[in-house]
Parts: C-alpha cells; structure tokens; sequence
C-alpha cells in the first residue's frame, strides 16, 4: 500500500509499504477513505525530530470503511464505516472506566514513561503506524471505533477522530461560565474549533488571537472577535487591549492552541534546532530535558486571563525542564487543565451537532482536500502556511 512516511526533518515521502494485518484477536483493518494533516503532525516535522525513525508511518485522524475484524470485536463488521481516535485504548482498564482513555492503562508506553499509544506519533507513544495511508491496522478495535452512519461526505464525521473532541475538550476544560468569556490563543484547526464550540456551549464573547491573515479572516467570519499580534508592539499591548474589552480584568478563561511551536523563543528554537541534527542518543534527552518548548503564547495567557480563571492547555508541549513563573500563577489563584483530548469520552456530546444544520461548520471546515500522492506539499504548504491552508484532507 501507499503510505506517508518521515525521512528526516522536513522530508515526508509517499511510499510503498507492506498491507497491515490483523496481528491481536482485538484487530481490525480498516481502508481509509478520509485523513488529516494535523498540526501536531507538523512537530513531527520539525521539532520532535529527535524521536523519530526513519520510514515511521505518519497520521492520526482517519476515517473509512471496515475491512477485516479480529475475533474479539464483537461489533465490528466488514463494511461498516467509522472514524477512529488519535489514542488507542482499551475501553475497561481503571482510566478507561473513569473517562482517561489517554491513560489507558493496557497500551500505556511504560518504558517511555508516556500514557496511551498513539497513531503515527514517534516512539514516545508506541511508534504505531499511523493513519496516512491507504490502509490501518486498527489495534483495541473492540473500544476505539466510532460506526457513524452512510450518506453524509467524510467531512462530516472526520473530525471526531481528533479535531472536534480536542476543541471540545478544551472548552470543557476551560469552565467557561455561562454567558462568560473566552480567549483563544491560535486560529489553526484546534483554535479556530475551539472557538466555535465555545460559541455553541454559550460563551457570550469570544476573542481569538493570530498573526496569519487568513485564519484571523475566517475566525471573523463566525462572529469570532480577532486581535492580530502583528498590530500590537508588545504583549502588554495586546493584554491591555483584551482586558479593555472585559472591564479591565481580562477573560474569564483562556485556551492556549499553540503550544510547542510558539513565536517569540529564539533561545527554544534554536534548542529545538541543534536537538533535532544530534546523534539519537544525545538528541533525544536533549529535546526532552533542556527547553524543548517556546512558551510565549503559555505566558500570555498566564497574564491575560482574569484572576481567579481557568487556563485551558490544549497546544502541545514536550519540554520538561521549562520555567514558569509560579508566583503569577499562585497569585492569580489560577485553574490549569490540560492533556490529550478523551475522544471517546466526548463523542456522545458531540455528534448531536454533526447534522445537516451543521452548527459547528464541519462540512466546508477544510480548506484543502488533496490527493495522498500530494502529501510533500501539503506539509510545506501547512508547515508554511501558505494558501491559506488552515485544515488539510487527504485522500488515499
């Protein structure tokens, strides 16, 4: 089969590999009809670098049709259409049972000291083979498959593979108040969904925040109150203008989108950079121990949210031995929720909004649809935001 596959920093090939099989009773096959290029998928890209392997199948958030089912996947058949989450998990360990599906007790990467396996996401989360490609083997298939029905295109449904649980997740970990408010740092897929689940779960005022003139432009459209960072000359400049629209103590909650790969580090980058063209053995502790992280947009959100809010880390952050200022965050007697989305704990909520009347703009959310064959470009194109891509779907 066809998949996508890292070669090195910034070179992702198309080529042919071995089909899957199913390989555990708990297996399934599935042939995907619909994936995404996801943001995270740009830090395998350039920064975690240090813990790839040349030839790791990328991708995580796909959706198809059933092939072949494992004995003991008692509601699966061939045929039936589904999307699978980013996390594999085995729906009854303790986590499982209590909501966590992240933590999953059964696929936890021990020796790497990391919660649940991953599709496509380096050897930190089990180096599993992921989902950009025409076919998936599909491991603890008996809990991680979402069936969603025939007839509406992928686009309606794709996204609950990570995209619309991540942003609901991060909503819900925000306790916005009812009629509060909510700042967004980052309009790419995660943040520009995020404001609009927040919109629906009754958030008077949303403010979300950008430097990329498209997705400030898009966010705008659904009602979305944009502050451009390239119009404010510092920080302060555009907190003051953000609490000036909250009389004067800033947003009820903030949701931080960005993560790893936030403006304003040259130090972190250039951390970032050395770790990823270092020997394995010295590059991995590297990424992991020393600063991994530019933590700009985690700083201001610090500052911006009022005293007494709720801090909502949804970006991701890899970095270990990154300093915070403790003594804000103390004195503001701040909430700090964070994680990977629980995909399956919120897709019951969510489904209810993938209907025709499609609240949430999941059916023209995509800005690009390409071939797989494309995949090359489509990582630059996204990795440099070029043609406004804010959300790319590939097909196999």
């Amino acid at each position: 089969m066809k998949a996508v596959t890292w070669q090195g920093k910034r070179d992702v090939r198309v080529d042919t590999v071995p089909d899957p099989t199913i390989q555990e009773p708990t297996d399934a096959v599935i042939r995907i009809t619909s994936t995404g290029l996801c943001g995270s998928d740009l830090h395998l890209y350039e920064v975690l670098t240090p813990f790839m392997t040349l030839g790791d199948i990328l991708g995580h958030e796909p959706m198809g049709i059933v092939e072949e089912v494992g004995a003991a996947v008692p509601d699966l058949r061939a045929g039936d259409r589904v999307v699978v989450p980013f996390q594999i998990a085995c729906g009854n360990c303790w986590m499982c049972l209590n909501a966590l599906p992240t933590q999953c007790e059964t696929t936890q990467v021990t020796g790497e000291g990391m919660g649940a396996a991953l599709f496509g996401y380096t050897r930190l989360y089990g180096a599993v083979p992921g989902a950009q490609a025409e076919y998936l083997r599909v491991p603890q298939a008996q809990f991680g498959p979402i069936k969603v029905p025939e007839g509406p295109p992928d686009d309606r449904f794709v996204y609950l593979s990570d995209v619309l649980p991540t942003a609901w997740q991060a909503v819900a970990y925000a306790d916005i108040p009812e009629g509060g408010t909510v700042a967004v740092l980052g309009l790419g897929p995660i943040g520009d969904m995020a404001c609009r689940v927040a919109q629906v779960r009754g958030a008077s005022r949303v403010f979300g925040v950008d430097l990329v003139g498209d997705r400030l432009r898009r966010a705008r459209a659904r009602g979305v109150e944009t502050f451009d960072l390239r119009s404010f000359d510092s920080e302060k400049e555009l907190i003051a203008a953000i609490r000036d629209e909250t009389d004067g103590r800033g947003p009820d909650a903030v949701i931080d989108a960005v993560g790893t790969e936030a403006h304003g580090s040259a130090a972190a980058r250039m951390i970032q950079n050395a770790a990823a063209m270092l020997p394995r053995k010295l590059s991995g502790p590297l990424a992991e121990r020393f600063s991994v992280d530019r933590l700009a947009a985690l700083h201001t959100a610090i500052e911006l949210v009022r005293r007494g809010g709720t801090l909502s880390l949804v970006g991701v952050y890899g970095g270990m031995a990154d300093p915070l200022p403790m003594l804000t965050m103390f004195d503001k007697q701040l909430q700090i929720r964070m994680g990977q989305a629980n995909v399956r704990r919120w897709c019951d909520e969510i489904l209810p909004y993938l209907t025709d009347e499609d609240p949430l703009g999941v059916d023209d959310f995509a800005t690009h649809r390409v071939p797989l064959s494309d995949a090359p470009h489509a990582y630059e194109m996204f990795q440099q935001k070029q043609d406004g891509a804010v959300k790319v779907l590939m097909t196999p």
